[in-house]
């Protein structure tokens, strides 16, 4: 596949040569084939297309993905060349080699190329390297590229922000947020876009009863979304809509497992999304990175028992569902028509003439009101009045309803049945209900987690999936509204 992917490459067609160079890294990810990365270097000199170069830069860092020292050759070969494409393509090597190491020597060198290299494509990509190799510990990231992103050059703040998004992401980190709430005002466009991008990850699956700011963000989203300039901004905060809300928001974005172990796939569908800077099809990389999160337990058939559950020792508000995000549509405002003076003079008499009217009829009805006619009427205007007073006790009926569930004090934990939506950080308040059926087969209740049935005589009861529900155009109430009729133009 390497070679026919190679032939691709070297028939000189920019964007075929472009998707080829990273279909070629993604084929050979993690081999350190050095025949492949000699032969994808000494084209990348050899071709005039800027995008097949880039993407063989690409390729190079996948192919040496966590192999540490053994790619410091590579590195070297690439940081040292005068094409700062290949410059670039040496710090995605060290960000894809040295991934989740916290290795000093790899984040000095990161460091050093972010402030002293005379391109800005190399520097924002130094900047982001720093967040893959710190990803293992992220609590250090936002502390190191905060001078960094306080700097002059915005390609360097962008990279600020995208490595406090990629290694804090779904942590809620506060230290995290507090870096990136200014950089969501920066002057430049791009930059409120990597943040919009950036808040995104480090808030997700978070609720904003655990992160206040949680509806603040939402709150700038939606604002960026209705404004009518600041597309790069709006670019962003569309991304960071859809990465907030991955999944039906039973996903979160997890570079690492459980257990700290590196998943390669999540790792390099990170590091190809960050390419839609160039490419903007290379977004859809980014639901490589997405895990999903739940406790989903399991009998020997490989089928879901019903009677069997978990506990969460913490309040349900914590960890509920965040509110789902609300389109106001805008009321079509009426044009008035324009009305010639004759016009209005007809109209004026032809009023004058109906009220005159109505004063007669008025003044007939209050001389028959005078005997029976006139208290026959007024019971109704008791009764209609009698109706509002009840519309009004039902309301205060309801206030009270909900000030008393107000009043209610929280429950402390929460039951929840299999199987069930747990992010990651409510994963440490999870415990076993005692004296049931079924007990797992391990003690980290996460993601998949086999039962033992106790009582294998008696019949069982399954839990029984439903269909999903599928947009129908004109039928379903969720399905959004057509585009507006519009004109491509290039």
């Amino acid at each position: 596949i390497f070679e026919e992917l190679y032939e691709i490459i070297v028939s000189d067609n920019a964007v075929s040569g472009e998707a080829a160079s990273i279909a070629a890294g993604l084929v050979m990810l993690g081999t350190g084939d050095a025949e492949g990365i000699e032969n994808l270097i000494g084209y990348a000199h050899d071709t005039k297309h800027e995008k097949i170069i880039r993407g063989i830069a690409m390729a190079v860092g996948l192919i040496e993905y966590g192999r540490e020292e053994a790619a410091d050759p590579t590195i070297e070969e690439l940081a040292s060349d005068k094409d700062a494409i290949l410059r670039f393509g040496a710090m995605n090597t060290i960000a894809l080699a040295y991934v989740g190491t916290g290795n000093n020597k790899a984040v000095r060198k990161l460091l050093h190329v972010a402030v002293s290299d005379v391109s800005d494509d190399v520097r924002r990509a130094a900047t982001t390297a720093l967040g893959f190799v710190l990803c293992n510990d992220p609590k250090k990231v936002p502390t190191i590229v905060s001078l960094l992103a306080e700097g002059f050059n915005p390609h360097v703040r962008y990279g600020a922000a995208l490595a406090v998004g990629i290694a804090c992401a779904g942590s809620g980190m506060k230290e995290a947020l507090d870096l990136l709430e200014s950089l969501l005002d920066d002057s430049e466009e791009f930059v409120r876009q990597a943040a919009f991008i950036a808040t995104a990850m480090v808030l997700i699956q978070h609720n904003k009863s655990k992160e206040p700011r949680v509806a603040t963000f939402r709150k700038k989203i939606d604002e960026a979304l209705l404004s009518k300039g600041d597309t790069m901004a709006k670019f962003g905060a569309i991304i960071s809509a859809g990465i907030l809300d991955a999944g039906g928001r039973n996903m979160t974005i997890s570079l690492l497992s459980h257990h700290g172990h590196k998943k390669m796939t999540a790792i390099a569908g990170m590091a190809v999304f960050l390419q839609f800077w160039y490419w903007h099809p290379l977004i859809h990389f980014v639901c490589l990175s997405f895990a999903p999160t739940a406790v989903i337990g399991l009998n020997k058939d490989l089928k879901m028992p019903q009677n069997w559950s978990v506990k969460s020792a913490a309040k349900p508000s914590m960890f509920a569902y965040p509110a789902p995000r609300v389109e106001k549509k805008e009321e079509k405002k009426e044009l008035k028509t324009a009305t010639l003076s004759v016009t209005k003079k007809q109209t004026s008499k032809s009023t004058s003439a109906s009220t005159d009217k109505k004063k007669e009829g008025d003044g007939m009805e209050v001389e028959g009101g005078e005997g029976g006619g006139g208290s026959a009427k007024q019971p109704a205007k008791d009764m209609e009045v009698e109706g509002e007073s009840k519309e009004e006790g039902k309301e205060g009926g309801n206030g009270k309803e909900e000030e008393k569930k107000k009043a209610e004090p929280e429950p402390e934990f929460e039951i929840l049945s299999n199987p069930s939506r747990v992010t990651w950080e409510q994963q440490q308040y999870i415990e076993t209900v005692p004296e049931q059926r079924y007990k797992a087969a391990k003690e980290m209740l996460a993601g998949i987690v086999m039962l033992i049935d106790s009582k294998p005589q008696e019949a069982e009861d399954f839990v029984v999936a439903k269909a999903p529900k599928i947009g129908v155009p004109g039928v379903s109430d969720d399905e959004p509204d057509p585009p507006e009729p519009f004109q491509f133009m290039r």
